[in-house]
């Protein structure tokens, strides 16, 4: 009997309508269009606006939308795994409230958080439960509501983020397409140059950590720009290195869209050329643990069975990865 892999069968994404443009934003702290494009390569950023509005409702969008693209009922759903750094509540968890939204109940469902990596880490996790014969369907969804942590008078973060959600189907397999290899890396001393100070057990929320604006998201950039730029482009390396990949080989790389130089620096690394790394920054923003899945959903279309992919991603923490995936299905069809 052929191993068992875990393979994406579908893909999703979710985007609010409210479009933030650069424009927009200079109106609100001292910026400019140019300013952003040529630091981030960013245009644009969609926001999930209205009253009780959260990141479960973000993924729940996406999921009712693959499981209707793939004919997929919620009662084969066996688990769901949310990869999301804006909970909705501290618990329960953001996949369980998914899992009520979208009407699966009795299932496994539980958060993963390792910031922008965490959608790397979270289809890890799903694929162990395939590759092991414990479940047959898994959804595993990036949800991201950074608006929500966004401090709207500070230039220096609030350009950056947008809010979005991506959910991919993840079944077995037994061809050797899904999962081939996997890279998950973590730095813990990268706190100090990237976190939200306040709202965790260290620090509860109190009113001197509102009026200090410590639940914001805090930002040394040029560190973080450093080691991102570092260990994405060394993690994916490695990975084709490992698995005999050349350049020519990969399909397409399929970056974390944190900020067009580092994407840059990572394709050049690894020889891959521009014409196949998959970018949607200047779209979105960068939407933490759901920048990958809106990549994947956008570019569906354009993958066929048996491509190599490369998923690469750099986070808060700090926390970084790699992905060899070999794509399953022809999407055009």
């Amino acid at each position: 009997m052929k191993k068992i892999t875990a393979a994406v069968t579908g893909i999703q994404g979710y985007v609010p309508d409210y479009v933030l443009t650069n424009e927009e934003l200079a109106t609100m702290v001292d910026t400019n269009d140019e300013w952003i494009i040529s630091r981030t390569g960013i245009k644009e950023r969609r926001i999930l606006k209205g009253e009780n509005k959260g990141s479960s409702d973000l993924g729940a969008e996406a999921v009712k939308l693959l499981l209707k693209k793939t004919n997929t009922s919620v009662e084969e759903i066996d688990l769901i795994i949310c990869a999301t750094v804006t909970p909705d509540m501290l618990f329960p968890s953001t996949a369980c409230l998914i899992s009520n939204k979208v009407g699966a109940k009795n299932i496994c469902a539980f958060d993963i958080g390792a910031a922008c990596s965490g959608f790397l880490y979270a289809l890890t996790t799903a694929s162990k439960f395939i590759e092991t014969g414990t479940y047959k369907k898994v959804v595993v969804v990036g949800a991201d509501k950074m608006s929500s942590i966004v401090d709207y008078t500070s230039r220096t973060t609030c350009v950056l983020f947008g809010d979005g959600a991506g959910a991919v189907l993840m079944e077995p397999n037994h061809e050797g397409y899904g999962i081939k290899d996997t890279i998950l890396r973590s730095d813990g001393d990268g706190v100090k140059y990237l976190n939200q100070p306040a709202g965790g057990s260290l620090k509860p929320a109190s009113h001197s950590t509102v009026d200090a604006k410590e639940h914001f998201i805090f930002q040394d950039g040029q560190p973080v720009f450093k080691a991102a730029v570092k260990s994405m482009a060394d993690v994916s390396e490695e990975i084709m290195n490992r698995n005999n990949l050349k350049s020519d080989d990969v399909a397409w790389l399929v970056p974390h869209q944190a900020n067009k130089r580092i994407i840059d620096a990572t394709s050049r690394r690894m020889g891959v050329s521009d014409k196949k790394v998959m970018l949607n920054i200047q779209k979105y923003g960068n939407t933490t643990a759901a920048t990958i899945p809106l990549c994947l959903w956008e570019w569906e279309e354009k993958l066929n069975k048996g491509d190599n992919l490369i998923l690469a991603a750099f986070g808060g923490g700090f926390t970084w990865g790699s992905i060899y995936l070999k794509w399953a299905y022809d999407s055009k069809k």
